[in-house]
């Protein structure tokens, strides 16, 4: 690591006057630097980057840091669902998807596979204001990068046809069923903008879009969508990582500098929603618990108010002494309840957001709402409010800037919208600058007294259960809709001189380092494994204790996660509010959390209070209260989760697979456990599992900080007395193996989709053993976005959002799992080609071109793996839970590259049943059944 970029801490911007010649920087002519942002001193936080500008008006945003070697590239396009037409929504989100088909110079499906094989990730996102395209990859693969999004940008409508037209189409509506129309509350959003703005706004439609919308869509209005928006001259590239600002900029005038210059895209102005009077609106889901939703039409980002109003938020609904929650969680009235508010370039909006318990009508809520909101007024505004609120905001920062990628995300964040890449010092401030007057001044104008609206979401037949009548009824207006802009719009592509069909070759695989990690283990048993931080004043501290949801028995199946949740409430010091508030005053949080064969704690903290932190730390788990009033609120709350989980397709299929993989004991419970176990767990049975399991003897303890391991390991000399050993876990659980395939059906009425998995029993987890050369085996099969039946279901039929296969292993145990959400006409057709794939794959293997693929894209994703804090802890606490040696990679490497097509063949006949599988099959009996019944294949139905 070189010092110069090891902190983000300390720089100012430097603003050339007038444009610098890359010319006298012996560079190209074409480009111009407009500024740099350098580091100075230590007054500010800021990323340090150059801000280029291409003649066709492509801004380039460079940020060099030499920390990893990893590389991101990141193409930000001002056009969200916002552009977007009435009667042509979901366009912005729709041409995001069409944007991975292909373009001149690459194939069909090739950029995933590209980006992937070179040991890459890349994703796309859309919302209501841009449009981003982005690749995290080794750094040698820069030029690939650059290519691919340069071809796409300049060369891509001649690739576009009918038939990518239609499978995405379809993609979109399965995505649009998976998120929205078959999940819980999924509406709730779309349901609340059409009530706030007025027909026609902007926001007044989900970025998804509406179904009639995509079906009425044509391939020449998705041509004109590119044209209008998609030119250089409304985009921002920024590359961050280990690169040479030098060879970036020369790069990006060979491959975007001929793209010609698009339509002039000019900012839209502020269009804040106004309500004249409150606007009641519900609707029914199917759902256990009624939801209320409140939302108040505020003000767009960066507003002078919305800094105050983010305050006001945090002190109602923000945290465990907020308003909110002491008067609706602490008492039993609501699960959940929280108060937050999100804004955007042209308006925003602040919500509350209650999910009740039952018993309780929404009429009495909203009342009591607001009651509670009125009395912020006589609360006031403490130092302490807005004091934990600005270290929250810094230590966020902190946190989105320990990545590449989240500091490349931050600059085109602020380019985009503002113009000034170096934003963040002006966002800052305003947040640095809000007083208590501002957040009794923002309640006053935008809150108190002022129309909303009102959203009750209830059970089906639960109209009663609204918090008032409907006042108001959205009807999606038919606007004549104004495509003046896209009008004589033509398609130039630019001319180079060189071979734009020839993917770069990239320079050598940078060597990649596993982290130097310092490990030490105490008498009492605990192991210690950590590793120096130096690109971030932050500390992260993981302590992981053996059990789990393994380590008890069926009859008190749900207590591991019962009795986590009670370590996060009261000590016998403090409150659980005092706690919190005393946490968030520092900049710091400690969670912890129960899995299935581990309880956790995670600390995260500025180094700078480390000391108090970890004394926090010491109360939280040497001191717990085991309140009764806690235990009884908390298991109400469990046991709300585990009904409404019979609400949720994905949980519910999961929890069915469980149960018949291992059809007895603690594996074949879901950790929430079940209402008979959790309803007969006491406070004594909680006592009993703190006592037994979170003791030091085994106790896992992962470090990454900026501060030294003397330092850490000070703050944590309290543990050093501390003395137990808790008993032996079980041993390795192996699944049931099925005599034939068989179905598992659950009747979902109404289901838009179908979730499907299908399994096999797996093996245990085994960095180098068979379970790593299973994963290899799989990689091809269901690995990757490639992937056979990815392609197949998502890219060629057009069935799914996305489908994955892998193996999952643990110490305890492991399966080989199938799944997905599937278009629910084609359940059965699902089903049919996951069978031809899987025994096509069994009977041929892997192909040559496949298995080069696996060795390529595994081969070379290490220079991803050790980046951020969380990625180095989870690489550095494996190695401490499988006694792994720092060779080990490696040895995966040299396994890799010996594997041959007839051990991938091997493995697959030896795992792949494919006459024995466990199928597991949630959607509406109704509409599917008849199709299942044709496969001629034993079907269980099963009932909640």
């Amino acid at each position: 690591m070189q010092a110069n970029n090891a902190h983000i801490y300390g720089m100012k911007q430097i603003v050339f006057g007038g444009l610098a010649s890359l010319f006298t920087l012996g560079l190209s002519a074409q480009a111009v630097l407009l500024e740099q942002v350098q580091r100075t001193s230590a007054q500010a936080l800021v990323i340090p980057y150059q801000k280029w500008q291409l003649p066709n008006g492509l801004i380039l945003l460079i940020h060099e840091d030499h920390s990893d070697p990893v590389v991101h590239v990141d193409v930000t396009y001002h056009v969200g669902s916002a552009r977007e037409v009435a009667g042509r929504s979901g366009f912005a989100h729709f041409f995001e998807h069409m944007m991975f088909q292909g373009s001149d110079n690459v194939a069909d499906e090739e950029h995933f596979k590209i980006v992937t094989e070179s040991g890459g990730t890349l994703n796309g996102t859309t919302n209501l204001d841009r449009t981003n395209y982005f690749e995290t990859m080794p750094a040698n693969q820069l030029e690939t990068a650059l290519w691919l999004e340069a071809d796409r940008m300049g060369f891509f409508l001649d690739a576009v046809n009918q038939r990518k037209f239609e499978v995405q189409r379809a993609t979109v509506k399965n995505e649009r069923g998976q998120n929205y129309d078959n999940r819980p509350y999924g509406l709730a959003y779309e349901k609340t903008v059409e009530a706030l703005y007025p027909p026609g706004h902007p926001y007044s439609w989900t970025t998804i879009g509406y179904l009639a919308d995509l079906d009425a869509a044509t391939l020449e209005d998705l041509k004109q969508f590119f044209l209008r928006w998609y030119g250089p001259n409304n985009a921002v590239l920024t590359v961050a990582g280990d690169v040479k600002p030098a060879e970036v900029v020369r790069l990006t005038e060979k491959y975007f500098g001929s793209i010609p210059r698009g339509p002039e895209v000019n900012n839209m102005p502020p269009q804040p929603a106004k309500l004249k009077a409150t606007r009641f609106i519900s609707y029914e889901d199917n759902i256990r618990l009624p939801m209320l939703n409140l939302t108040w039409p505020t003000v767009e980002a960066r507003h002078a108010d919305e800094a105050a109003l983010d305050v006001l938020s945090s002190i109602l609904g923000g945290g465990k002494s907020s308003i909110l929650y002491q008067q609706f969680i602490k008492t039993r009235k609501a699960r959940t309840v929280r108060a937050y508010h999100p804004t955007a370039e042209l308006a925003g909006y602040f919500q509350i957001s209650l999910l009740a318990l039952p018993g309780q009508s929404l009429a009495s809520l909203y009342e009591e709402l607001m009651a509670a909101i009125a009395s912020f007024e006589s609360r006031g505004v403490s130092p302490e409010d807005l004091q934990r609120h600005k270290i929250s905001v810094e230590t966020g920062e902190l946190t989105e800037l320990t990545t590449v990628r989240g500091k490349a995300t931050k600059l085109a964040y602020y380019q985009t919208f503002t113009g000034n890449a170096n934003y963040i010092q002006k966002d800052l401030k305003r947040v640095q600058e809000v007083t208590a007057e501002d957040v009794l001044r923002v309640f006053q104008q935008y809150i108190k007294g002022k129309p909303h609206v009102a959203l009750s979401v209830v059970p089906k037949d639960g109209g009663s259960l609204k918090a008032a009548p409907d006042n108001y009824v959205h009807q999606i207006p038919q606007l004549e809709a104004d495509l003046s802009e896209y009008q004589n719009l033509k398609y130039n592509k630019g001319k180079d001189s060189f071979d734009r069909s020839q993917r770069p070759v990239p320079g050598s695989v940078p060597a990649v380092q596993v982290p130097k990690f310092w490990t030490e283990t105490w008498k009492n048993g605990m192991a210690f494994i950590g590793t120096l931080y130096q690109e971030a004043p932050v500390t992260s501290i993981q302590i992981t204790f053996p059990g789990g949801h393994y380590a008890d028995t069926p009859e008190k199946a749900g207590r591991a996660r019962l009795m986590a949740s009670l370590l996060n409430e009261d000590t016998q010091k403090r409150s659980a509010e005092e706690f919190s508030d005393t946490l968030e005053m520092l900049g710091s949080s400690i969670r912890i959390y129960a899995g299935t064969e581990e309880v956790t704690i995670e600390v995260f903290t500025l180094t700078r209070n480390l000391t108090p932190t970890l004394r926090l730390l010491q109360e939280r788990l040497m001191m717990p209260a085991f309140n009764a009033d806690d235990f009884a609120r908390i298991q109400q709350q469990q046991l709300e989760d585990i009904r409404t989980q019979t609400n949720n397709a994905g949980a519910v299929a999961s929890n069915l697979l469980r149960q018949y993989m291992y059809e007895n004991g603690i594996h074949a419970l879901p950790d929430l456990g079940t209402e008979s176990t959790v309803k007969s767990l006491t406070v004594e049975d909680v006592k009993a599992y703190y006592q037994t399991w979170l003791v030091p003897g085994k106790a896992r303890v992962t470090v990454v900080s900026s501060a030294e391991q003397k330092t850490v390991q000070q703050g944590l000399q309290w543990m050093k007395d501390w003395k137990g050993v808790p008993p032996a876990l079980p041993g390795f659980r192996t699944p049931v193996s099925q005599e034939k395939t068989r179905i598992i059906f659950f009747d979902k009425p109404g289901a838009a989709q179908s979730e499907i998995r299908v399994a096999l029993p797996g093996l245990m987890y085994d960095a180098t053993g068979e379970f790593f050369q299973l994963n290899l085996m799989n990689y091809p099969l269901g690995g990757a976005f490639n992937s056979r039946l990815n392609l197949n279901l998502r890219e060629n039929k057009g069935y799914t959002y996305g489908v994955r296969s892998g193996f999952s292993g643990s110490m305890r145990t492991g399966v080989f799992a199938i799944s997905g959400g599937f278009l629910r006409d084609a359940t059965d057709s699902t089903l049919i080609e996951i069978f031809k794939e899987l025994e096509n794959f069994v009977n041929n293997g892997p192909n040559a071109e496949e298995m080069v693929f696996t060795v390529n894209a595994i081969g070379q994703r290490d220079a991803l793996n050790y980046e951020s804090p969380s990625q180095k802890g989870r690489f550095l606490d494996r190695m401490l839970e499988y006694d792994l040696k720092p060779d080990h990679v490696a040895r995966q490497m040299e396994i890799l590259n010996k594997m041959t097509q007839s051990q991938y063949q091997s493995l697959a006949r030896k795992w792949l049943k494919t006459k024995q599988l466990l199928i597991v099959v949630v959607g509406d009996q109704e509409k599917v059944m008849s199709g299942l019944q044709k496969l001629n294949l034993p079907i269980e139905v099963v009932k909640p």
